[in-house]
């Protein structure tokens, strides 16, 4: 079996500062996926000698975006972005090709305020990620696992009724009808979003606010996600969040499987 634990860590340079070294740890993952590094790897000052594996993609925009993977497991292969050039100036997607599946780090764009980003991510960005996780299913199994910033199902934020689209207003990033048919299609595709799998209770999530205590008053949104192909279904023990680790305004997601 393997732990592998995706984070939002808002900054690696930051939550270095706030015990991200003691949650490791303490959490002890296979394979650490970070979105949102906000650095290239010589700007990083930290002891990983347990994860004798690193891959680092960052954006060419210094203190933008980026993502890691830290593995204790050896990949046959690691590639980083969809190979194409559009989408693939910001770190967002690196990929591990391991014996029996594939791994895929990503952090999907934000939509941003006023929805700026929607056209690019909803035209673009989204059926071209997707369009890369099937190719990659055609030739074994895939987990994928990230900040998606996207709250799918009503459930899975605490407002959707200030947050959806209506006919009088296009809705609020990450909860958009577009973005929300965009994960319709993953889903589609015969992805899994794994957390569903084991809970399918509400007020549970993974992103809040940093305004008004929302934190601390559970206003938030699941918009970061382990999904894995269908046919991984029964190999899947355990999915969760982990609320109780600080540091970022993203709590960490985990999923224990056998593969």
């Amino acid at each position: 079996m393997i732990k592998i634990i995706s984070w939002n860590v808002n900054g690696i340079r930051a939550v270095i500062k706030k015990g991200f070294l003691e949650f490791i740890k303490s959490y002890n993952p296979d394979i650490l996926c970070i979105q949102e590094t906000k650095a290239h790897p010589d700007q990083v000052d930290i002891d990983l000698s347990n994860y004798p594996y690193k891959f680092w993609s960052s954006a060419e925009k210094k203190g933008y975006s980026g993502t890691a993977i830290f593995s204790k497991i050896k990949p046959i292969k690691h590639t980083y972005g969809l190979n194409i050039s559009k989408h693939d100036s910001e770190g967002r997607v690196i990929t591990l090709e391991f014996e029996n599946y594939f791994l895929i780090n990503v952090y999907t764009p934000n939509s941003k305020r006023e929805l700026t980003r929607l056209d690019y991510r909803y035209n673009e960005w989204d059926p071209d990620f997707l369009t890369y996780l099937r190719s990659l299913e055609e030739q074994k199994p895939v987990i994928f696992c990230g900040d998606l910033n996207v709250a799918h199902q009503e459930i899975d934020l605490a407002n959707p009724q200030t947050n959806k689209t209506t006919k009088s207003r296009p809705g609020n990033a990450g909860f958009t009808d577009k973005e929300r048919e965009s994960f319709d299609n993953i889903i589609d595709c015969g992805f899994i979003d794994t957390f569903r799998v084991f809970n399918k209770n509400p007020e549970h999530y993974s992103w809040w606010s940093y305004r008004a205590n929302a934190r601390e008053r559970n206003i938030g949104w699941r918009i970061d996600y382990i999904c894995v192909s269908d046919c991984l279904k029964s190999n899947l023990k355990k999915a969760a969040i982990l609320p109780e680790v600080f540091g970022s305004d993203h709590a960490p997601v985990l999923l224990d499987i056998d593969i």
